[in-house]
């Protein structure tokens, strides 16, 4: 059985992360000008190169017996799973900003096509990982609590249903207070990444991929170290909270600069 409590508390922060992009999006596209495209392509780029492209060189990975045996390092495994993250989604970041400067190079003068690119990117990240995962959750805590579930899984395997009930087991109102901190710190990072890389972009540096690609590689340690079992989850969300507020409030005062001065 699963708590009315934990329910209740995992649907708020399901529901807190579902608004995020969406709100956000509304209040600030009239400010700065935002276009659908720029969100749009932001959606895209994450889900071909975070969801089809990263898998794919996961699935690679591990099924190539000399690369495997490499990832049974955890050194290793953390190295690479931060790397791999990184390269992907940079790249699919790089590869939409220089798009959108070709289609515009106007666009460079505003600060508007990152801030709906990052919505797009975070949003999508926030919905497919977060949201869409959560609420299959709560589904099946419904269900376990109606005495329904085993038989919606009846033809699944036995230790398939026994991990389902072991992480419903888990569930309470603190994994729903993690999942929001989690969700809500990724989501920002993303749109600091991408006002970080079309600053760079607009000051015509010529490392903005290669200084992004280690950023994001960096930021992603914490995460990689918790899946390695090297650190624990509260140690790994801990370092993401403390980095999302920052990120947040250096968001904050750079786009009401920006507002401020007419980009």
């Amino acid at each position: 059985m699963v708590s009315v409590s934990t329910l209740l508390s995992l649907a708020l922060a399901t529901l807190i992360i579902a608004a995020m992009p969406i709100v956000l999006y509304k209040k600030l596209r009239p400010r700065f000008s935002i276009v659908p495209r720029e969100a749009i392509l932001g959606i895209a780029v994450f889900a071909l190169f975070a969801m089809v492209i990263e898998r794919a060189l996961h699935g690679f990975m591990l099924s190539n017996p000399l690369t495997s045996a490499w990832l049974m390092n955890p050194a290793v495994f953390v190295i690479y799973g931060a790397l791999a993250a990184g390269l992907c989604e940079e790249v699919g970041r790089f590869l939409a900003m220089k798009w959108l400067i070709s289609r515009e190079p106007g666009a460079l003068d505003r600060h508007g096509p990152a801030l709906g690119y990052g919505i797009g990117h975070g949003g999508a990240e926030a919905w497919i990982v977060g949201v869409l995962v959560q609420v299959q959750w709560i589904v099946y805590a419904v269900l376990a609590n109606r005495g329904t579930l085993d038989a919606h899984f009846e033809s699944a395997p036995l230790e398939a249903l026994a991990r389902i009930h072991l992480v419903l087991m888990s569930l309470s109102p603190v994994s729903a207070g993690i999942f929001l901190v989690e969700r809500a710190s990724a989501f920002v990072l993303q749109i600091g990444f991408s006002a970080l890389m079309w600053q760079m972009l607009r000051e015509r540096s010529r490392h903005a991929l290669a200084f992004l690609v280690a950023a994001h590689a960096l930021v992603g340690l914490p995460a990689a170290l918790f899946q390695a079992r090297l650190v624990p989850l509260i140690a790994a969300d801990a370092v993401y909270l403390v980095l999302g507020m920052i990120v947040a409030v250096a968001l904050v005062r750079y786009y009401r600069r920006a507002a401020a001065q007419g980009a």
